[in-house]
């Protein structure tokens, strides 16, 4: 059996996300920690720029896809954390780069908090992915 998206008729069908995912028995899922804009030294990469952040968390995230053999089309969990004063069409400008036209988007869940763990952070993405 394969992944299974789930958008039920009588709700909003987005191009970003899922309203349901139902995995196969036995999916080998890949928790990927929670990313977020900074480099292969810890820096912090745009400082301040929202997007900067974003564009970097993603490719964080992608590269801990490619190093399990995944692709974005696996990802079927998103969760986006983001301070609660940032633009937030600048973060999604760079997640609809990232994601572009591909079918079958993951459920995603964001919400806005005071601050994270280190205040120069605006947004941090974690995800689930299934393997194949």
């Amino acid at each position: 059996m394969a992944v299974q998206h789930i958008n039920p008729q009588g709700m909003y069908k987005s191009p970003v996300f899922s309203q349901g995912i139902i995995l196969p028995a036995g999916a080998r899922i890949l928790l990927i920690g929670g990313q977020n804009g900074v480099d292969a030294n810890g820096q912090i990469v745009g400082k301040g720029d929202v997007g900067k952040q974003t564009a970097q968390a993603l490719a964080n995230l992608q590269k801990v896809l490619d190093a399990a053999g995944a692709k974005l089309e696996d990802l079927v969990k998103v969760t986006i954390i983001m301070q609660q004063n940032i633009d937030l069409n600048a973060a999604f400008g760079e997640w609809m780069k990232v994601w572009g036209q591909r079918t079958n988007p993951p459920t995603v869940t964001g919400f806005r908090v005071a601050a994270l763990a280190n205040p120069d952070v605006l947004i941090e993405i974690e995800a689930q992915a299934v393997l194949k």
